[in-house]
Parts: structure tokens; C-alpha cells; sequence
């Protein structure tokens, strides 16, 4: 179900006209569906019941604080790729015994950090790393619960940009190197091993790259035990995508049915790290038409929304749908959806065909991951507020920057 839909003519979020949110609000706005949020976290955790299993929310692809308190009051535990990951999360009230902490680059302080947080799991990703976490843990009095990262070499079949367990990408351990680097962490002193885990990628449509991946991890996890190295959870990562346009991924009970019967008798938690998944569909991209503009070969309508609001489409030629806030699509033209920037690549949308005015409202659907999470500020534009609806009420959960905050912690030259 969607909470995005037409009421007498205009596009509402839940109960709440989106007309109403931009003239309270203004243009460029993200607005979420707390309903959509709770429904999809819900359905995700209840695909897995009756098997032991923590989900934890991939906080790259929306890290607002407001949907990460959304998930921690839901039960969520988190993924996080960062030390300012880390923050949010306690911020938003969420449980570091919960938090897997992932990514190639764990500085120190960022190590120490979730050390002190006391998070659930370090997801190793090289013998640098294991060994630059033993020497922070010896130095905090700690010991780091780990988990292996292992690439499985697998083909998630999904953009190249975010595809992340083949050999020549660099996340992760080669499953060759694996079980050497686990027979180093049992030696050392500050280091606990835990478990075993992988991602692939992102926006996966199809099961077979998860069972592929997971059958690959299991082997290894079973050759492991043998040499009575105990593993108490499997890290299965995330990845599993939405529809957009005309794909067809898979359902989360069908998901889950594929993951769970691959696990078998074996006594491994299952931890899981949905993302896009969960918070897609859940926001929009509100934003008005400036301009139209129509040329000999092309029509364009300029809206105030750029690339550095959403900048899924330049960066991997994402398709969103686009729709008119208010009613009818009747007639109309095609339209390239660009935004102000001063680049060509600066677009939201190709060829779409609508009935518009300038001043009218357009929604972007489906923009709730990986939009304001990697929303910039090129072209000194400051970042859009963000509404999250529930029900009737719209709450600002993310006042728009200013100029003036943007410039704030620059310093002249004497």
C-alpha cells in the first residue's frame, strides 16, 4: 500500500496535502510517510520470525535523525559505516549493544569510539584492520567482538558503482584469506571472534546473488567450526532492492524464506542490514517548477531541485518517477526535469511526459534512500528541510539550512 496518493485531485502524504507542506515549508523539501516507515520495518522483522535474527538498519541510506528514532522505538538495531554514524545513532536514542560497525577505512577514534559506545560487532575488512583494532582495544582495557567480512565473488548483477562483493572491488576479505585471518584473531588478546558475514551490493532485484553469497559464507563458516573456531551469527548484509521504474524484486517473505532454509541446523544468528528496503518508498522529493522551456529539440522544466538534493540520477542514471502534486494528466508535453546547478549532468528525470505550469509542485517518488543522505552543498546551495508526515500532523524534522550556517565556519585570510 502505498501512503503516497491522490485525494480529490492532489497528491497527499498519509493525510496531509503536499501542496500544504510546500507553502509552509518551501521548496526543495524531503517528505517521509511515518506510516510507510513503520510498515516496512514491521513487515521486514516479521519475515524472519521464528528464526533468531537482529535487523540492523543501513543508516547510509537515510540517516536522519528522526527515522533513525523511528526504528530504534521499533526494536532496530543499526549499520553504520562511520564514526558520525555512531553519533547519530546515539542520538536518536539507539542501542549500541545493536550496532554492527561496517567499511573499509575504520580510523582509531572511530574504533575507540564504538569501543566506548560498547556496540555489538566490528565487520572486519582486512589484517590492517584486525590488527589496528587490537592495538585500540589493548590501549581502552577493552576487547573488540569481531566479524569477518568475506567476499564471495559473486555478481549481484546491479550498477557497478554500488555492487560490493566481487574480487576486484575493495570491500572485504577474499574467502582464500579468510580463514588464515581468522586463526590470527584467535590469538590475540583484545579480540573476541563472533561471526561471519558479507554484503554484495545494492539495489539487488533477484534472490539468487543472496543464496550464491550466503552458500559461500556458510561453507567457509562451517569449515571454521571444524577448526573450533565458534561462530555465533551469520552477517548476511543488505542490499535487497525496491522497485523504481519496472523492476520486480523479490518480497521480504520470499527473502527470507531463501536466507533461513539455506541456514539449516546450524546455530547462527542471522543479522541483517536493510536499507533502501525499508525507507525508499517511504519519502518523496517535493519541488516546484521555476521555468519552462521549450526548445527546438528538447523542452525542459527547471525546478529548484538540483543534483546536490538527489543526486541518484547524475551520479548512477537512476530512474525516479515523477509526478504533478496537483491532479490530471491530461495533454501535456515532454519534459527533461532539470534543476539550477551549473552543470549538465544536473537533471532529476528524462523525457516525461506532463501538463505543467510554472509554479506547479512535482513529486519524485521513491526518494527516500540515498537522497538527503548524499545531498551536498555545490553551488553554495543549502540542503532542503525535511517533513515527516503521520497521519494528519506534519512534523519539520529537519529545519532548511541557510547561507549564512553554510559560511559560518570559514575564516578569511589575515
Amino acid at each position: 500500500m502505498t501512503h503516497f496518493r491522490y485525494q480529490n485531485g492532489e497528491l497527499h502524504a498519509e493525510a496531509v496535502p503536499l501542496s500544504r507542506i510546500a507553502e509552509r515549508h518551501g521548496t526543495p523539501c524531503y517528505v517521509y510517510s511515518r506510516a510507510a516507515l513503520t510498515g516496512a520495518y514491521r513487515a521486514f522483522d516479521a519475515a524472519f520470525a521464528g528464526t533468531d535474527h537482529l535487523v540492523c538498519y543501513a543508516v547510509k541510506a537515510n540517516s536522519t535523525l528522526a527515522v533513525l528514532n523511528l526504528f530504534a522505538r521499533l526494536g532496530s538495531g543499526f549499520d553504520i559505516v562511520s564514526g558520525g554514524e555512531m553519533q547519530r545513532v546515539l542520538a536518536a536514542g539507539g542501542d549500541p549493544r545493536k550496532v554492527v560497525f561496517s567499511g573499509v577505512g575504520k580510523s582509531a577514534e572511530e574504533m575507540r569510539q564504538a569501543l566506548s559506545a560498547g556496540i555489538l560487532c566490528f565487520n572486519v575488512e582486512s589484517e590492517g584492520e584486525l590488527l589496528r583494532l587490537e592495538r585500540v582495544a589493548a590501549q581502552a582495557g577493552r576487547t573488540a567482538t569481531v566479524s569477518v567480512r568475506v567476499n564471495p565473488d559473486v555478481d549481484p548483477r546491479t550498477h557497478p558503482y554500488i555492487a560490493t562483493g566481487l574480487k576486484q572491488n575493495k570491500f572485504g576479505v577474499p574467502c582464500r584469506d579468510a580463514p588464515g585471518l581468522y586463526r590470527k584473531a584467535r590469538e590475540l588478546r583484545h579480540v573476541s571472534v563472533a561471526g561471519i558475514g558479507c554484503h554484495i551490493g545494492s539495489q539487488l532485484t533477484e534472490v539468487a546473488p543472496f543464496a550464491a553469497a550466503l552458500d559461500r559464507v556458510l561453507e567457509l563458516a562451517d569449515r571454521l567450526q571444524a577448526e573450533g573456531i565458534a561462530l555465533g551469527h551469520v552477517d548476511v548484509g543488505g542490499g535487497l532492492g525496491i522497485r523504481y521504474r519496472d523492476e520486480s524484486p523479490p518480497a521480504f517473505d520470499e527473502y527470507a524464506r531463501v536466507l533461513t532454509g539455506r541456514l539449516g541446523r546450524r546455530a547462527l544468528k542471522l543479522v541483517l542490514e536493510p536499507g533502501r528496503a525499508l525507507v525508499g518508498h517511504a519519502g518523496i522529493l517535493l519541488t516546484r517548477v521555476e521555468y519552462l522551456k521549450h526548445g527546438t529539440e528538447k523542452n525542459f522544466a527547471v525546478v529548484d531541485a538540483a543534483m546536490n538534493d538527489l543526486m541518484r540520477p547524475a551520479l548512477y542514471e537512476a530512474y525516479h518517477e515523477v509526478l504533478a502534486v496537483s491532479g490530471g494528466s491530461g495533454g501535456g508535453r515532454e519534459y527533461e526535469i532539470v534543476g539550477p546547478v551549473c552543470e549538465s549532468g544536473d537533471f532529476l528525470a528524462h523525457a516525461r511526459t506532463l501538463a505543467l505550469r510554472e509554479g506547479d509542485l512535482l513529486a519524485i517518488m521513491a526518494a527516500g534512500a540515498y537522497g538527503m543522505s548524499m545531498s551536498s552543498n555545490y553551488n553554495t546551495r543549502p540542503r532542503a528541510a525535511e517533513v515527516m508526515v503521520d497521519g494528519a500532523l506534519a512534523h519539520l524534522v529537519r529545519e532548511r539550512e541557510t547561507v549564512s550556517e553554510l559560511m559560518a565556519r570559514e575564516i578569511l585570510l589575515p
